[in-house]
């Protein structure tokens, strides 16, 4: 197993992350529990950032926060000089209690409610981006209402495949996001948009799906970009000058997996052609906008859990029973995900037998996976599972009517929570019983 920087395995036979012992942050805050390591963030951030100053200046990298979204975090991205993007009136409410600076900010959304364009109108977010026509009259009628003037960017579905799980492929012809260019969908958005006085469309943009290890969707989701901004701004009048090219760079869960995407290379293969396809469309100033969200902040993060039971099956398999489940960790359950894990208290411990991890939600599919090596493990056993910084925290439920588990943030040995457990009377803080339950005349 290849730790990441910042992972290490101690003398005591103990696992850290940002220098605090795993073992000792179970004892402290319980489990399940979710940990991040601020400096294993700010380095992929600065990755990113120095990558764009390089080979794209003037351009953004705006952290996709459907990853991972808490203050803490957005303070982090912010002063790493990174922008944030936003697909709901819940994230957009975090970045502006975080202070981050609304004109970095992106309003994104297949469905966004009339409320949350207000709301991103009203506080002068950077830019909302239009998914679908309907969006378009009412961002009008609201920019009109409130007097101000919108930058705003068409989704662009580019009719592109990609080698990932098919829940998560974005761009091909058939998917709930974007406007097509070849049926016309997106040409006649920008059209309508040029016609509306309080909208000022600045450009495109496209996310082709998550966890893309090639680069050659990326490169021709450039070239069919580039060739509808010259189109649209041919038709309209307007010079488009934004390129949103979106993220789902690929991590590596699993020895399986790909090595994770180099930042330095993404913005470089993307700053050229971006720049080389500008140049023979004739489009002046592009600026080149990247949304990365998992690669910033998965590899970063660890879940604990402490095994409750084993289970032998004699001839079959034995599992090894955790204190979470899916509620934690859905992506095992939607998306076949695997990752790497290991006893955080016997860290160094030469692995003896396969064991499956099962979680303790009531389903069957809640297992998070059959072929995972340890020594042999005991009940009380810390389990670390590694890069679950992204899609964790974020997509965890309440189901089973389990509590959300805390995350806290290390620091060269330091750690704090960022985000507090739950507990049993927050479960039932806004329940309310009818009047006719109560008297017990139905």
């Amino acid at each position: 197993m290849n730790l990441k920087e910042g992972f290490f395995v101690g003398s005591n036979n103990h696992f850290y992350i940002g220098g605090c012992d795993t073992v000792d942050l179970a004892e402290r805050y319980g489990t399940p529990l979710y940990v991040m390591d601020d400096a294993s963030i700010r380095n992929m951030c600065r990755a990113f950032v120095g990558a764009m100053e390089t080979y794209a200046p003037g351009g953004m990298v705006s952290y996709a926060s459907k990853a991972f979204s808490s203050t803490a975090i957005a303070k982090i991205v912010s002063q790493e000089k990174m922008g944030l993007d936003v697909v709901s009136g819940g994230e957009l409410y975090t970045a502006i209690k975080a202070g981050v600076p609304m004109e970095n900010v992106t309003l994104h959304g297949s469905a966004k409610t009339p409320y949350e364009m207000e709301m991103a109108v009203d506080y002068g977010v950077g830019r909302i981006v239009i998914d679908n026509q309907s969006e378009v009259p009412i961002l009008q009628q609201i920019a009109k209402r409130l007097e101000k003037e919108v930058r705003v960017c068409i989704r662009i579905n580019p009719g592109i495949e990609v080698s990932t799980h098919q829940y998560v492929k974005t761009a091909a012809v058939d998917s709930k996001f974007g406007l097509g260019i070849d049926d016309g969908e997106a040409l006649q958005a920008a059209k309508n948009i040029s016609r509306c006085p309080n909208l000022c469309l600045s450009g495109v943009h496209t996310h082709l799906g998550s966890q893309i290890f090639e680069v050659n969707p990326y490169v021709r989701a450039v070239d069919r970009l580039t060739d509808f901004m010259a189109l649209a701004s041919a038709v309209t009048g307007v010079e488009m000058t934004e390129l949103i090219v979106g993220g789902g760079f690929g991590v590596q869960y699993t020895i399986a997996d790909p090595p994770t995407m180099n930042p330095k290379e993404i913005v470089k293969l993307l700053a050229n052609e971006a720049a080389r396809q500008a140049a023979r469309k004739g489009i002046r100033k592009l600026r080149l906008i990247l949304e990365p969200g998992r690669i910033i902040v998965a590899e970063a993060g660890i879940t604990l859990y402490t095994i409750t039971g084993i289970k032998a099956i004699p001839g079959i398999r034995t599992y090894v029973n955790v204190d979470g489940s899916m509620a934690d960790n859905p992506r095992p359950a939607l998306y076949g995900s695997r990752y790497e894990a290991l006893l955080a208290n016997r860290a160094s411990e030469t692995p003896k037998n396969t064991y499956a991890i099962a979680g303790r939600a009531c389903e069957m599919g809640d297992v998070f996976g059959f072929e995972y090596q340890f020594p042999h493990p005991e009940v009380g056993d810390i389990l670390a599972m590694l890069s679950t910084g992204a899609y964790h925290y974020s997509m965890a439920s309440h189901y089973n009517r389990l509590p959300i588990p805390a995350v806290v943030l290390t620091r060269y040995g330091k750690a704090e929570p960022i985000v507090i457990r739950e507990t049993y009377q927050d479960l039932l803080r806004y329940d309310r019983v009818p009047d006719w339950v109560h008297s017990k005349t139905v």
